[in-house]
């Protein structure tokens, strides 16, 4: 028995470190494609197109070919009124947050990510699905004060490249918010390669829009090295980090999760000071992004302890389970999704303004794949 449960274990950690692994070297990746002091391709636009078209494509073969999961009963209303808005917003996140690593280093990326709970519980308040708690508030403060801190501290700060990260963690807030509101009215419930086959064909042509305008000429005029191999590599990683995500949380809890983002993005912070040395951080910078992760842990805090309070005292043991079960598997921001009514449009405040970021993998935004190897799918989701 001590063997199974140190076996578990090891695996559980195994799992995790993967994900940081993975994680943090997809950030990197996308940065080196990108610079213009490295690989050289700076069009951040066609490198989201290339992940969506990918994504789009392996969702098309394990929803038609392989049937690994069935399609939801999609009418046209829906289409019009929750999947095309919700694409514009995550594919003018995923537009915003790539054009930044022209401008500004990981490191000051990572730190500005923060701002990302600020962002959703602000925009939440702000459409009515949650309610402004002075708690919530303070520690939103608090995070808030951090960053500034740390782009006090900048040394290559740059405000077209602060702008553009900001402005993509404002869309990808609007679209959690949205995907919550409208999603939850219309009763819809997608899985995560249900919402990628639906989602990301629908990006890719919101994308080409831009692309046309501000890429396409370029791309004509300067010569450009297209490596297909470090193109399929780089969506490939995508997709991997996707995969040790959906195991990551089917073996852990939420707050393994959270310590688990948090040692991620201090690791990523080093690490991109070594790939990339132009990239320097000062005191300050660290000062402030520990002010910043300060007023995130507290936050998460009382997200877990919001959640447990509603789940413990009346509920019998299989509906707790369950209950359990649904909060380890919600945890990302990326999530297309917040499949469960259930709670009343408060659910909010333990969803999607729930944040751990990882929107740079955004080929299969992840909820809760782990029931795909436990439970069928039905063709109304999960």
């Amino acid at each position: 028995m001590g063997k199974m449960i140190n076996r578990s274990l090891l695996f559980t950690y195994l799992y995790l470190l993967i994900y940081i692994l993975l994680s943090s070297g997809v950030i990197l990746y996308n940065k080196w494609v990108l610079s213009p002091k490295y690989f050289n391709f700076p069009f951040p636009i066609t490198l989201t197109m290339i992940h969506m078209g990918f994504s789009g494509a392996v969702a098309f073969f394990l929803v038609r070919v392989f049937k690994v999961v069935s399609p939801v009963q999609m009418t046209f209303e829906i289409y019009a009124t929750c999947v095309i808005p919700i694409s514009a917003f995550f594919a003018s996140s995923l537009w915003f947050g790539n054009t930044a690593y022209l401008h500004i280093s990981v490191a000051f990326i990572q730190m500005l990510k923060a701002l990302m709970p600020v962002a959703t519980f602000l925009v939440a308040v702000l459409c009515g699905t949650d309610k402004l708690r002075w708690d919530v508030f303070m520690n939103m403060l608090l995070v808030s004060v951090g960053v500034v801190v740390s782009s006090y501290g900048e040394i290559h700060f740059n405000v077209v490249g602060t702008v553009y990260q900001v402005t993509g963690i404002l869309a990808e807030a609007l679209r959690l918010v949205l995907t919550q509101v409208l999603l939850q009215k219309k009763g819809l419930t997608l899985n995560p390669i249900t919402s990628l086959y639906y989602i990301a064909p629908c990006s890719f042509m919101f994308l080409f829009v831009p692309w046309y305008f501000l890429e396409k000429p370029g791309m004509e005029v300067s010569q450009i090295q297209f490596n297909f191999w470090i193109f399929v590599s780089n969506a490939i990683c995508a997709l991997a980090l996707n995969f040790s995500i959906f195991l990551v949380i089917g073996r852990t809890g939420a707050v393994t999760i959270r310590v688990a983002g948090v040692l991620k993005d201090w690791i990523l912070i080093a690490l991109s000071t070594v790939v990339f040395p132009e990239s320097t951080i000062t005191g300050l910078n660290i000062i402030g992004y520990a002010i910043a992760l300060c007023g995130v842990v507290m936050y998460n805090y009382l997200k877990v302890k919001d959640v447990r309070a509603s789940q413990l005292p009346t509920d019998g043991i299989p509906e707790r389970i369950a209950k359990i079960q649904d909060w380890k598997l919600e945890k990302k921001s990326s999530d297309l999704l917040r499949p469960d009514s259930s709670e009343g449009n408060n659910e909010i405040s333990s969803s999607a303004s729930d944040i751990i970021t990882d929107e740079e993998a955004p080929l299969i935004p992840s909820s809760r794949l782990s029931h795909i190897g436990r439970t069928q799918l039905s063709s109304h989701g999960v």
